[in-house]
């Protein structure tokens, strides 16, 4: 071994950990082929980091076919001796799983729930099924998971050596770093020496400790809080109801908040509000976690304490996410509260869009400008992740004055009355981030006043709904078996995605088939249950759940009855929407190649 080559130790985005009892997989070194030779093999794209964002970026560009090396200073996935990090997967990632080949395996291994039920004291004060809410009903997946981050990690890991096309290189630590406009060149030590390779692209997921940071001279906007808590990952003989509970003030923690999860293995996660001076060594001692827990569950609880660790957190927002050839992706562009699921969760929605912008590039199917939209889109869903984890955690440790009277006043309230309830912040659940001002997006034109224009399902409309994910909805083949909005896409294989709803003029038929032939995009006609098939690829949409979840951003109602056509990126986002297929569905797809 390099003498140099020292292991990895566990880091991670908070400011305390300690703990045991979770076995990971280790994978095994392999030695570089730059070692043998010594000359610096030149790349497509080199991704440092191998956690969750890392990884399904590596997955996604294996499954476009893309040649990609991931470096990972580590041997194993997860973080030695810190838990499993993160366990609650929104229905935007599980979506995203899905596409990849990974969900089944998540969805065996984890625990789906959807009702939240919030306290206060003894007072129940508000409580949310997702599946009956619109933003959630439309797909084929559920609208969260629990399970350990690890598990999804090592089925990534599986995933990407089934597909081929990425080299995972375990125990391959970065230890030096430059660009210019030509590409990057990075120094990597390893338990066999030093090498140096280059790429074309660099993808920076190590994480908020990131060394690319200071390389970049990337600025960060961040905000540490005083917030302390303490994990207690727990297995319970008798165990509660598999929903999520939230205390805001909870009687036996001395009225301070406490989370309540169930995950994989029967693992209970529960998150107890510590003191701002509390000693973390302390509060982790198995007597006083034992002790806490029968406060909450009653004497002679028996438990099985799997984990426990105190942390804290900060919010952090890196101001550029691309510099150079360097794009920023997960903790390591944004750090968040994990309130309402908002941190690992953006990081695969990081590394989804990123993923299929890079092989449309490097395929020659669009225009390296496109890769500009990566900043444009994520950073705004980075901002708005900060911006609603940041007044949760005010909320929950709301400052003297008037932040602590507007608490007081909206728990008193929401006991009492239904219209209050929607004040109670304890995390607003996660969903698909919408995109308003992208340049590879195109969105409605604002109305002059006084001028009358065509209406939506008029000739002319201006395309509207740019930058909203659509869900995994599902469909019927002509065959009449079932298909979801994933199936489109896996066949599209990166391509663009024109679904058109309804009967095709002649003129609207001509069109398409000419652009077809001219852009890198697969065109499929979507009928009703007595709709008449006019184009060789057609799909049935009998519940109307397909069209809804183009024009309607995620519930059936009559807004989503009519003609028009749908532009679905590869990440399952919207391009645009349409009323006429005309001279407005050329100019989306001009933007979602970055040619406009």
């Amino acid at each position: 071994m390099s003498d140099s080559f020292t292991p990895a130790t566990f880091t991670n985005n908070y400011q305390f950990t300690q703990g045991s009892g979770y076995v990971l997989p280790e994978y095994p070194f392999v030695e570089p082929p730059e070692l043998k030779d010594g000359k610096a093999v030149r790349h497509p794209i080199v991704i440092a980091g191998g956690g969750i964002t890392g990884l399904t970026l590596a997955c996604a560009l294996a499954r476009y076919g893309i040649p990609a090396v991931l470096l990972d200073e580590d041997n194993t996935v997860g973080v030695k001796g810190a838990s499993s990090r993160g366990i609650c997967y929104t229905q935007k990632s599980l979506e995203i799983f899905h596409r990849l080949g990974v969900y089944e395996a998540i969805a065996a291994k984890g625990i789906q729930w959807s009702v939240g039920r919030t306290f206060a004291g003894n007072d129940e004060v508000y409580s949310f099924d997702l599946k009956q809410q619109s933003a959630y009903n439309l797909s084929t997946q559920p609208p969260f998971i629990n399970i350990q981050q690890f598990y999804i990690e090592a089925f990534l890991v599986d995933r990407i050596q089934a597909l081929g096309h990425v080299d995972l290189r375990w125990q391959n630590r970065i230890t030096s770093f430059a660009q210019d406009e030509a590409g990057v060149t990075l120094t990597v030590d390893t338990p066999a020496g030093p090498y140096q390779l280059q790429a074309d692209h660099l993808v920076d997921a190590t994480g908020s400790h990131s060394p690319f940071r200071k390389w970049c001279a990337a600025s960060v906007t961040a905000k540490k809080g005083d917030d302390r808590w303490c994990i207690a990952d727990v297995r319970f003989t008798k165990r509660p109801p598999a929903e999520r509970h939230t205390w805001i003030e909870a009687p036996f923690n001395e009225n301070r908040a406490v989370w309540q999860h169930l995950m994989g293995d029967d693992v209970w996660r529960i998150d107890y509000q510590m003191a701002p001076d509390a000693d973390p060594a302390y509060v982790s001692r198995e007597d006083v976690v034992r002790e806490r827990l029968e406060r909450q569950f009653g004497k002679g609880v028996e438990v099985e304490i799997v984990w426990v660790g105190p942390y804290a957190y900060k919010s952090e927002c890196i101001d550029q996410m691309r510099h150079g050839r360097v794009f920023f992706m997960g903790d390591a562009a944004k750090v968040v509260s994990p309130f309402g699921a908002r941190g690992g969760n953006t990081g695969i929605a990081d590394a989804d869009n990123l993923a299929w912008k890079l092989a449309a590039v490097i395929k020659g199917r669009a225009s390296p400008s496109l890769l500009a939209s990566y900043h444009e889109e994520r950073h705004e869903a980075a901002r708005q992740n900060v911006l609603v984890t940041n007044r949760t955690a005010r909320f929950l440790r709301p400052a003297d004055g008037i932040e602590r009277v507007f608490r007081t006043a909206a728990l008193g309230l929401a006991r009492e009355h239904v219209f209050a309830r929607q004040f109670v912040n304890t995390g607003r659940m996660a969903v698909a981030n919408p995109y308003t001002r992208s340049s590879a997006c195109l969105y409605p034109q604002p109305a002059v006043a006084g001028k009358r224009g065509p209406g939506v399902g008029q000739p002319g409309a201006a395309p509207a709904a740019g930058g909203l994910s659509v869900q995994n909805a599902a469909f019927q083949w002509a065959d009449r078996s079932e298909g979801v909005v994933n199936d489109l896409l896996q066949w599209a294989n990166g391509e663009l995605l024109v679904l058109v709803f309804g009967e095709l003029t002649a003129a609207a038929l001509q069109r398409l088939q000419a652009v077809s032939r001219l852009a890198p995009l697969r065109c499929v006609q979507v009928q009703g249950a007595d709709g008449r098939a006019q184009a060789r690829e057609y799909v049935i949409d009998i519940k109307g759940h397909l069209q809804a979840a183009c024009h309607s951003a995620g519930s059936v109602s009559d807004s989503a009855s009519g003609h028009g056509w749908a532009l679905v990126r590869p990440d399952g986002y919207l391009a645009a929407t349409g009323e006429q297929v005309d001279g407005q569905l050329v100019l989306a797809i001009e933007k979602s190649l970055g040619l406009r």
